[in-house]
């Protein structure tokens, strides 16, 4: 089994000829997923995800993959496909796009769904769509890709069997075997039994979900336990969920209506897949659905609220109404919250917030843990059993997880006979000689982030000053100099987040500290600017040492 580390790390040679493969994101985590191929020297990019922030840097909600490796080549970048419409998959699309300007392509749902960021990004006329049909075929450069229609918590998730003359490799996307997945069409395996027989290199495959046994079952189940699950209860139900997973929403729906109440959509991006799965037919004309405020004028065992926010996000419907600051939706003792999804990895502390916040306010609390509520998207192992069974790869490269299910999914592929195993980590280079392939060496793999926006990397100074002041705080310091450069007046220090050590000290203060840091300046020296906030700053630091390092600015005041 070859591993990243057993392989030397410098650039890789020969990018412009035979077959590779490099993740910028998506392997060895889950979220942020970009991938390319390359074929003498013609790059395919599959997928421009985000992820979410999280509390090691503060204030930012969004995070993807940086493409610099990749902008550098743009040229010779034939296009982007997008496999299905999870923000993991296609959110960077609109934030990335202009620095990539290629082709994108994908199917007609996931087209819906990108129409509307690329409206709110002012891209809708500039970026070239071009809409495949469910087991379609699009030919880009070098490259000839069949779409195969697979089945996820989304209508239309696709793998790709990319067509190269050195060989096939099948990138699986998102997936599952759903026998009834309620929305969209099941998986095509006559496709994959065909391609199968064909022959294929290698399967670049999900492993989220590779430590659960058995199956991931199905939504039609899903559907049977809701509707059991909702008559137990007479107050308000809000469901939290995916707002993407359409069956899980349509399924949500059913069960309210067997039970007697009215849905409200509470949340933009709810909204935003309920018009996405209108156009393009997806939602059944009879469901209709309340504004929050207009539902709160329902009797409490009349309504139903489907929230977003079941991961916790600060901005999110179920944060806010945990913490009694949603405008529309208020819930007390014996309403209930019914949280029909899964706990991403990295999210635990921030739902426990959402659903302590509800328990303080008298909510009942219901998951997966308590009632069958949830099937994953994602394969358990006896699906990537008879995925190998049908496709028979000779290599297996395990993505779609962190390092833990990348290794478990190499080992369950050598147990599948698959000859070959390789596990990746963002940046590596994957180069296919023949029947095999090996790690040739890395590319640059760092993260961005949307501020305000902008997009900007995740090590910008002005975001580490962000994190060291949420870590180690802040201070301020202000000297007056007038033009001999002496000091004028009283010099002081503004101290953010951190105490004070001076605060209780009746022997010496802020102005005993920069005035010696002045004083010792050389006074010809005193009029450079320059020189004297590097003298002030070290001080003030020195006054917070060993204890702190806190972000210090000094402001110079001449008069």
């Amino acid at each position: 089994m070859n591993r990243i580390k057993d392989i030397k790390t410098e650039f890789p040679e020969g990018l412009d000829k035979g077959l590779w493969f490099i993740p910028l994101g998506g392997a060895g985590e889950i979220g942020m997923n970009l991938n390319l191929y390359a074929c003498d020297g013609k790059w395919l990019m599959v997928d421009l995800g985000v992820s979410f922030g999280d509390d090691s840097v503060p204030g930012i909600d969004v995070v993807m993959a940086d493409p610099s490796f990749i902008v550098e080549r743009r040229e010779k970048l034939a296009g982007i496909i997008v496999t299905h419409a999870h923000e993991d998959h296609v959110g960077a699309v609109a934030h990335l796009w202009p620095q990539l300007k290629c082709p994108v392509y994908t199917t007609p749902f996931c087209a819906a769904f990108l129409e509307y960021k690329l409206k709110e990004a002012g891209l809708e006329d500039e970026v070239p769509v071009t809409i495949v049909p469910l087991g379609g075929r699009a030919e880009i450069g070098p490259f000839k890709v069949d779409f195969i229609t697979l089945t996820h918590s989304i209508p239309e998730p696709n793998a790709l069997a990319i067509r190269t003359k050195y060989g096939t490799i099948f990138h699986t996307g998102d997936w599952k075997f759903d026998p009834d997945p309620l929305i969209g069409e099941v998986t095509d395996f006559a496709a994959l039994t065909r391609l199968g027989d064909e022959g294929v290199l290698a399967l670049v495959g999900d492993s989220t979900n590779v430590f659960t046994e058995g199956e991931s079952g199905s939504e039609s189940d899903v559907r049977e336990n809701l509707t059991e699950l909702f008559a137990r209860y007479t107050g308000r139900i809000a469901v939290g969920s995916f707002a993407s997973n359409l069956a899980r929403l349509e399924s949500i729906c059913r069960a309210a209506k067997a039970n007697g109440r009215e849905v409200a959509l509470v949340g933009q991006s709810l909204w935003r897949i309920v018009e996405t799965a209108r156009r393009t037919g997806y939602l059944a004309s009879d469901l209709t659905f309340y504004e929050a405020e207009d539902a709160s004028y329902l009797p409490r065992d009349k309504v139903l609220y489907i929230c977003t926010g079941s991961q916790g996000e600060g901005r999110a419907a179920l944060m806010r109404i945990a913490s009694g600051q949603h405008p529309d939706v208020a819930l007390e003792e014996g309403d209930v919250v019914v949280f029909s999804s899964r706990a991403i990895p990295g999210n635990e502390k921030a739902i426990a917030k959402v659903q302590n916040g509800l328990a303080k306010l008298g909510v009942d609390v219901v998951t997966s843990r308590d009632f069958p509520i949830h099937v994953s998207g994602h394969p358990a192992r006896d699906e990537l059993r008879r995925m190998y069974q049908m496709i028979r790869p000779q290599i297996s490269i395990p993505v779609l997880g962190e390092a833990m299910h990348m290794r478990a999914h190499a080992k369950l592929a050598k147990e599948c006979q698959v000859p070959q195993a390789v596990i990746v980590e963002n940046g590596a280079a994957v180069k296919f000689d023949g029947r095999k392939a090996r790690i040739a060496g890395t590319v640059w793999s760092g993260r961005l982030a949307l501020e305000d926006g902008q997009v900007m990397p995740l090590a910008s100074g002005m975001l580490r000053d962000r994190k060291r002041m949420f870590y180690e705080g802040a201070a301020v310091a202000t000297v007056v100099l007038d033009d001999a450069g002496e000091v004028v007046g009283d010099p002081c220090v503004s101290v953010l987040g951190i105490a004070d050590p001076f605060e209780n000290d009746r022997d010496r203060d802020w102005g005993d500290v920069l005035y010696g840091a002045v004083g010792r300046i050389p006074k010809k020296a005193r009029r450079d600017d320059v020189v004297v906030e590097e003298a002030v700053r070290g001080a003030v630091r020195k006054a917070f040492a060993p204890a702190r390092k806190p972000v210090v600015k000094v402001h110079i005041v001449r008069c």
